[in-house]
């Protein structure tokens, strides 16, 4: 039987800085007028081959089939090419070489809101996926009930999803996708998005959707244990390349491994900012992780205080602007989060333009021994986003004859920790 999925030799090709749509001939001409021989000198350049490497690869010869109801995990860091490969099996955009055969109706849940028509109601944006995905009004009429009672936002059914929530985007998005029978399914890292308990009611529909159903599922996500408990196979991509692709247990052991050999990063600086990004209301500048004496450290005993110090700048007065950060443990599986906006003299009030230094202290015996990663964010109480800095500190946690948790804590709890903010004028 011939597989549901076949990628051969797929690439993807990105330009950087290379200016994209439509140029005018009165752009061209200013080009030459204003450096002529820069110009030419680029043209001559391109005629003998010898142009700046500015090609980027998002993808380079990647090669995988998946069977029909198979579940494949993929998994990788941060730009490994993850989204851009799922973009084109959802044929959102095309390929620069290579080719693909989909042998079946494919549904796709990518990011919040993607295929949604932000002024239509939750009931109008079911029909419309539905006709996206080629089924009749019955088909739809007949799955409707059981959408709706997925998703559990019956009393917003009928209001225009412009007002929806992330978390109610991804509940309606992932109930229409689940249960309008596509024969595979694409899920990128959105499901993050959601509360803990929707997360598990969808790995159950997911289970069932491949073993009860027959359909396929293309899996992205950074929690390692959900990808372990929901595929049998995982691709590994690193760079553009899958570099590990078979039985999930041993592509994630391969992937921690490699993980520890970038552990211990105690510090991370932001990179210079473009043009553009300096004239954003806020941006981080700097993390670093200190222990009691104020060094940097990047190993803790367990009986430890650990402080992670955020340093940041404020441009323009913000109202009720907040810094968080989320810990995640070794699998990527989100252990506690913390808030400078918890009991502190700037909670609701505006923060007044400046370079401003965050200090969180971290009690001993919070955290089991092992190995640690940070995601630092910066939003308002109304989740707009001004930075987020995903894994940019690592650290690790080990016993120095203080009690430990035999249970590892693995649900999202807020502590009620320690700040200390100092605005730097």
């Amino acid at each position: 039987m011939s597989a549901i999925i076949e990628v051969k030799n797929l690439g993807k090709k990105y330009n950087i800085g290379e200016r994209q749509g439509y140029i005018a001939l009165r752009d061209v001409l200013a080009n030459i007028f204003k450096s002529p021989f820069s110009w030419f000198g680029s043209k001559v350049k391109t005629a003998l081959g010898k142009t700046e490497d500015n090609e980027f690869w998002a993808l380079k010869d990647v090669n995988f089939t998946v069977e029909k109801g198979e579940v494949l995990g993929i998994i990788g860091r941060n730009g490994a090419g993850k989204s851009t490969l799922l973009k084109i099996l959802s044929q959102i955009t095309p390929p620069t070489t290579g080719e693909i055969k989909l042998r079946g109706r494919v549904g796709s849940l990518l990011e919040v809101g993607t295929g949604f028509h932000p002024e239509l109601t939750g009931r109008e944006n079911i029909f419309l996926n539905g006709a996206i995905l080629g089924m009749r009004k019955k088909e739809i009429e007949k799955k409707f009930d059981e959408i709706v009672e997925f998703s559990g936002i019956e009393k917003f059914l009928d209001t225009p999803v412009k007002r929806y929530s992330s978390g109610m985007y991804v509940r309606l998005a992932f109930a229409v996708a689940a249960h309008l029978e596509p024969d595979i399914l694409i899920i990128d890292e959105v499901l993050a998005v959601g509360d803990i308990e929707f997360q598990k009611k969808c790995l159950s529909k997911m289970g069932d959707v491949t073993k009860k159903e027959g359909r396929t599922v293309l899996f992205v996500s950074h929690n390692l244990a959900a990808t372990k408990s929901l595929c049998k196979k995982t691709i590994l991509l690193d760079g553009g390349r899958i570099i590990k692709y078979g039985p999930t247990d041993e592509v994630i052991s391969y992937y921690l491994n490699q993980q520890d050999k970038k552990l211990n990063n105690a510090e991370y600086h932001h990179k210079e900012l473009s043009n553009d990004a300096k004239n954003i209301e806020v941006c981080l500048l700097s993390a670093r992780l200190l222990n009691k004496e104020g060094l940097v450290c990047s190993e803790f005993g367990s009986v430890d205080e650990v402080f992670v110090s955020i340093d940041f700048e404020i441009k323009k007065e913000v109202d009720g602007f907040l810094v968080d950060f989320y810990i995640l443990n070794e699998e990527n599986v989100v252990v506690f989060s913390s808030s400078d906006n918890d009991r502190n003299q700037f909670t609701g009030k505006k923060r007044m333009p400046g370079k401003y230094i965050d200090v969180c202290k971290i009690p001993g015996n919070l955290l089991n021994v092992g190995k640690y990663f940070i995601t630092i964010g910066g939003r308002t109480p109304n989740v707009k986003q001004y930075f987020v800095a995903t894994d940019s500190l690592m650290f690790q946690i080990k016993s120095n004859g203080g009690p430990t948790s035999v249970e590892a804590r693995t649900s999202v709890i807020c502590p009620d920790l320690d700040w200390e903010i100092k605005l730097i004028k």
